[in-house]
């Protein structure tokens, strides 16, 4: 799902790849492009999911004897029919095929973040209902899952801590004058990974990192005050976990998203295919620090955005797409973005998450008042 995106498009390579082991049975993007038509052709896919009744009829004219969906219903269908379900789907869009995909017992490859950081508690609980099994896409949360290979205890209590890392952005050395000044062009060119616009975006301003530990302590069941980021601007330690005797496991590779895309098709077992292979023959580097959180006030605002649970991370991820919409459009700087999420993280008000309806309910009124934040 969403496979005209970043991740939808190396995952397409991993497919190629791995020849006649998988076969594409769906695929699903926002709007009927001449890119997805051609990916249709290319894998002869028999059925596809689009956002809109028109864009759907568009397609089915276009590709007579492809079954086409439309809306949120065609999604849901599409998520339930395969052994593994790629949800690249771009922010919180993404959850309903989260939850129909585990609810209907698959493999879940998640690389939509947003989904899982909104509504932790509905995505487990559909989980337990479905039985589906979720493999996390996202580089750093793929390293931990294979590093917490030797932690088999509910809570791994035998795990002192876990370590995001983070490249620490295009901006990791720029001073507080130059981010004032900060361009949305500079903004967009992420110095190791090529990704789409939004988790670019996130990236300069390291909220990314920050839903990431939200989504790591969804996924691990580890408390995020037992989850640390260090900045590591080579991207070859992709997370790391500290036991309790010391001993320190991390996973390494050349930044290369098509690695954890490859691990999570093929778990449990590895496909042969090398991505991100490394030589260790030649001169390798690696550096750490810890991020400036005065700089990146992000990771501080997730960090305490998760502290109080109930929806508060569904109006942080709310509130953060609608800062960085209005980012990509010029109607904000770069210094604003994380400013107008936290005056809208001032508005909440402490509730439960206990259904769809709530977290649908309190999703908009986080973007209503970002967006008055955005007015303001």
């Amino acid at each position: 799902m969403g496979v005209t995106g970043s991740i939808g498009t190396q995952a397409l390579d991993v497919l190629r790849a791995a020849g006649e082991a998988f076969t594409l049975v769906a695929v699903s993007a926002g709007r009927a492009s001449d890119e997805l038509m051609a990916i249709v052709r290319d894998f002869a896919v028999p059925r596809v999911g689009v956002a809109t009744e028109h864009d759907a009829a568009t397609l089915r004219a276009a590709l007579p004897g492809v079954d086409v969906l439309a809306g949120p219903e065609g999604l849901d269908e599409l998520s339930r029919d395969a052994d593994v379900v790629i949800n690249a789907v771009v922010g919180f869009a993404g959850l309903p095929v989260t939850l129909a995909a585990l609810e209907a017992g698959t493999t879940l490859a998640l690389a939509n973040k947003e989904s899982l950081i909104a509504a932790a508690p509905l995505v487990l609980a559909a989980q337990q209902r479905g039985g589906g099994v979720l493999v996390p896409v996202d580089s750093e949360h793929c390293a931990i899952h294979q590093c917490l290979a030797s932690s088999t205890e509910v809570g791994h209590p035998d795990v002192r801590r876990l370590i995001l890392t983070a490249s620490g952005g295009p901006f990791r050395s720029h001073t507080a004058e130059q981010l004032a000044a900060v361009t949305r062009d500079e903004a967009l060119r992420h110095p190791t990974w090529s990704m789409g616009p939004k988790i670019t975006i996130d990236s300069s301003t390291l909220m990314n990192k920050g839903l990431e530990v939200l989504e790591a302590s969804a996924l691990f069941g580890v408390e995020v005050d037992r989850i640390d980021v260090v900045v590591h601007p080579q991207s070859v330690v992709h997370s790391m976990v500290e036991y309790v005797d010391g001993s320190v496991l991390a996973q390494l590779s050349q930044p290369d998203m098509r690695l954890p895309i490859a691990y999570c098709l093929g778990w449990p077992q590895r496909l042969p295919q090398g991505w991100g292979r490394l030589d260790f023959t030649q001169a390798l580097s690696l550096d750490f620090s810890a991020p400036d959180r005065e700089k990146f006030p992000a990771l501080d605002l997730a960090y305490a955005t998760a502290r109080r649970g109930g929806a508060a991370p569904a109006w942080l991820s709310a509130a953060n797409e609608v800062a960085v919409a209005a980012f990509l459009a010029d109607s904000i700087s770069w210094s604003d973005i994380v400013a107008v999420v936290a005056r809208s993280m001032d508005a909440y008000v402490d509730v439960q998450l206990d259904d769809v309806a709530t977290l649908l309910e309190q999703d908009a009124k986080a973007r209503e008042v970002a967006h008055g934040t955005l007015k303001a």
